[in-house]
């Protein structure tokens, strides 16, 4: 499969990026791995003609409002993102007329209908810098917790939305650290900013995966316990084999992520499958508040 992928990549002009939640098979053939700061920047640069994209929905279609005139394929069009649907366009409308001069920060886990009512995009990298960037009122949409994380660390009152990462919410939780913490007294704790306050409270940083990747190769730390979805832990190890990572939860995995495998991948490109289309309309309007976010 591997070898047709190869093949296949050259007769198409096409390329395969992956998300870090991804199994370590997908991750090894990505041409391109990281969060979704660096996947919506990959996708804006990229001379391929094809975009493979292995994640979850709102992130093809980012690839796909950055670059309307390539074909971007998922190998699975039903891996979604849970925190994505806890909010849509008619919501975000009724939050603007109740709050007619605030500006909205959509994550960029959200629909392209989202961010097509929304001022700017964000990503958990770039939230602090995205609202410290912007004067006046906020509503931040989807996320409560990476929204407490953001409006704690930048000091600005925020409107926000009630959405919520079932697997960081739910599956990393306060005890967990404690006994990790316990387990391994000389371990590191990151955490992703989409854990709850009270999870971050007691990590030593709160970092997106792509500053986790980056932080752990400069510092002479041997130990780190890892609060976020476990696929990340692959990378960690393989770029930094001389270092020790624990996740806090065993059970901390992205179903959606985990419904990409190496023949959804072969499939989507031997058949051209899974095409991401967006209205026009939306697509135009959605695209302003994802270059907004990229000039920052």
């Amino acid at each position: 499969m591997i070898e047709q992928l190869e093949k296949l990549k050259k007769e198409r002009d096409a390329i395969i990026v992956a998300h870090i939640y991804q199994s370590p098979e997908i991750q090894d053939i990505a041409d391109f791995v990281g969060d979704s700061l660096d996947l919506s920047r990959k996708a804006a640069s990229t001379d391929a003609k094809t975009i493979v994209f292995c994640g979850v929905k709102f992130m093809a279609e980012t690839a796909k409002i950055l670059s309307p005139q390539k074909t971007v394929l998922m190998p699975d069009i039903g891996a979604g993102c849970p925190m994505a649907d806890m909010i849509n366009a008619d919501e975000v409308k009724k939050l603007k007329q109740q709050y007619p001069k605030h500006k909205v920060v959509a994550y960029v886990n959200t629909s392209a209908e989202v961010k097509a009512e929304s001022y700017i995009c964000c990503t958990s990298a770039n939230a602090v810098e995205i609202v410290n960037s912007i004067d006046g009122g906020i509503i931040f949409v989807p996320d409560r917790n990476l929204g407490a994380f953001v409006q704690k660390k930048s000091g600005k009152p925020m409107i926000i939305a009630s959405g919520f990462c079932p697997t960081h919410n739910n599956f990393i939780l306060p005890e967990f650290i404690i006994e990790a913490k316990n387990a391994h007294p000389n371990a590191c704790v990151l955490v992703h900013p989409e854990c709850r306050p009270e999870v971050i409270d007691l990590a030593d940083f709160a970092m997106s995966t792509g500053q986790m990747c980056r932080y752990i190769p400069t510092t002479s730390q041997k130990e780190f316990i890892i609060g976020t979805e476990n696929g990340i832990i692959y990378r960690l190890q393989k770029d930094n084999p001389g270092k020790t990572f624990y996740p806090v939860n065993t059970l901390a995995t992205c179903p959606n992520m985990k419904k990409t495998n190496l023949a959804k991948v072969l499939t989507a490109l031997l058949e051209n499958k899974n095409q991401i289309t967006i209205p026009q309309e939306i697509a135009q309007k959605a695209k302003k508040p994802i270059k907004r976010m990229l000039e920052i």
